[in-house]
C-alpha cells in the first residue's frame, strides 16, 4: 500500500516499485495514521525517523506562551518531513507537527537508511544520494519563505507569498493549502488586517479570490 506514492517522492527517484516493496524491510518503515487535529510530534520530542506523508496534510507549527500561532510550513502528500534532525548532536524537535486532515505517514528508521545494510540492496546508495538532494531543496523552499517574511508589510507579504505561488504553479489562477487563518499564522500577520489588505488588493483590481483560490490580475 502506498508504494506508487513514494515511488513518486525524492527520497525514492528513480526507484521501482519492487525494489521499493523490498527495501521497506532493509529500512525499518512503520505506518502510522492520525486523525484531524492530532499531534506526529510535538516540541521537545526526539526524533530518530525521517518521515513521508502518504495521505493527508501536516502543519509544521509553533504556539509561544501566550498561544499565538505560527504555521512554519505545511507538508502535502509525497513530501518528507524531518529529515532536518538526523545528525546526532541535532537536539530535539523545535515545533509540533500536527495533522491538518486524517493522514497516514510512514516512518523511516534514520539509521537504517545511512547504513548500508547486510542484504547490500542495490538502490540504497540511491536513497542517500536522493536524500542529501531533497534536503537541500527544503533548504531552499526555508530561504523562499524567509524572503516573504522579511517585507515589512502585509501587503508586500501577501504580494512576496502570492507572486511566487503563481510561479510555482505556473499559473495566475490557483489554489493555496490554507484557510484564512492558517495563512495568516503562516505569514506571522493579523488575520483581521490581511483580511483587509487582501479585500483593498481586489477593490484596486490586483486579484480576485474565492475561499482559498486567488486569481492575479495585471
Amino acid at each position: 500500500m502506498f508504494i506508487h506514492i513514494l515511488k513518486k517522492t525524492k527520497m525514492f527517484s528513480g526507484v521501482d516499485e519492487e525494489e521499493i516493496k523490498l527495501m521497506l524491510d532493509c529500512l525499518s518503515a512503520k505506518t502510522r495514521a492520525y486523525k484531524k487535529g492530532e499531534y506526529v510530534f510535538r516540541q521537545g520530542e526526539n526524533i530518530d525517523n525521517i518521515c513521508i506523508l502518504v495521505e493527508g496534510g501536516l502543519h509544521i507549527q509553533r504556539d509561544d506562551y501566550w498561544g499565538n500561532r505560527s504555521i512554519i510550513n505545511r507538508i502535502s502528500v509525497g513530501e518528507m518531513f524531518g529529515e532536518a534532525y538526523i545528525a546526532p548532536d541535532s537536539g530535539v524537535i523545535l515545533n509540533d507537527v500536527v495533522a491538518a486532515d486524517d493522514s497516514t505517514v510512514i516512518l523511516f528508521d534514520v539509521n537504517r537508511i545511512l547504513t548500508t545494510c547486510s542484504n547490500a540492496c542495490r538502490f540504497h546508495s540511491m536513497v542517500m544520494q536522493n536524500l542529501f538532494f531533497a534536503i537541500s531543496e527544503k533548504n531552499r523552499a526555508l530561504v523562499q519563505k524567509l524572503g516573504h517574511m522579511s517585507q515589512r508589510t502585509t501587503r508586500e507579504k501577501l504580494i512576496s507569498y502570492l507572486s511566487d505561488e503563481a510561479k510555482k504553479q505556473g499559473t495566475g489562477s490557483f489554489a493555496i493549502p490554507f484557510n484564512r487563518q492558517q495563512l495568516a499564522d503562516f505569514l506571522s500577520v493579523d488575520r483581521s488586517a490581511m483580511s483587509n489588505e487582501l479585500c483593498k488588493m481586489r477593490d484596486e483590481g490586483l486579484l480576485t479570490f474565492e475561499k482559498n483560490h486567488f486569481s492575479l490580475h495585471y
